[in-house]
């Protein structure tokens, strides 16, 4: 049997050193959490188009594709064996503000010292923010006692 796993698109939007966390809320998963912008890639899409989708849905900005870098990778195993591929996008640029754009699933935004996340940051965000951080661009977690 193939494997299978999820693909998630996450959006590292980072300014003076911050990047931008929302607080989960009203989801049922991962609620109070913080977690970057972010979402699954839907079928007939590519990841650029995915995340673009899911910074307009989520945040309210338009990002221009080519301003997107592959900056890191997690396979990450959540609490519930589910197993997942996480693509972090940094984004070069962008124009206009973030704006909380789905407030039944996000209590609200705040910009992050990338050397400060908050405690309730969600692990697999928190890979990948430090992947990004220490410029590394892979990481294995949930899998086995030996994850990097």
């Amino acid at each position: 049997m193939a494997y299978a796993s999820v693909i998630d698109v996450m959006l590292l939007l980072i300014r003076d050193g911050a990047v931008l966390l929302a607080l989960r809320s009203g989801t049922g998963f991962a609620d109070n959490w913080w977690n970057c912008p972010s979402g699954k890639l839907e079928d007939g899409e590519d990841v650029a188009a995915a995340l673009c989708r899911e910074a307009r849905e989520e945040i309210g900005l338009h990002l221009d594709r080519r301003a997107l870098s592959l900056a890191s990778t997690v396979h990450f195993r959540n609490e519930h064996g589910e197993g997942r591929l996480g693509l972090f996008f940094h984004a070069q640029s962008w124009e206009g503000e973030p704006v909380n754009a789905e407030p039944h699933k996000c209590a609200r935004l705040g910009w992050f010292p990338l050397d400060a996340l908050p405690d309730n940051t969600y692990p697999y965000t928190r890979i990948g923010v430090e992947l990004y951080r220490k410029r590394q661009n892979f990481a294995a977690s949930g899998w086995t006692s030996t994850d990097a």
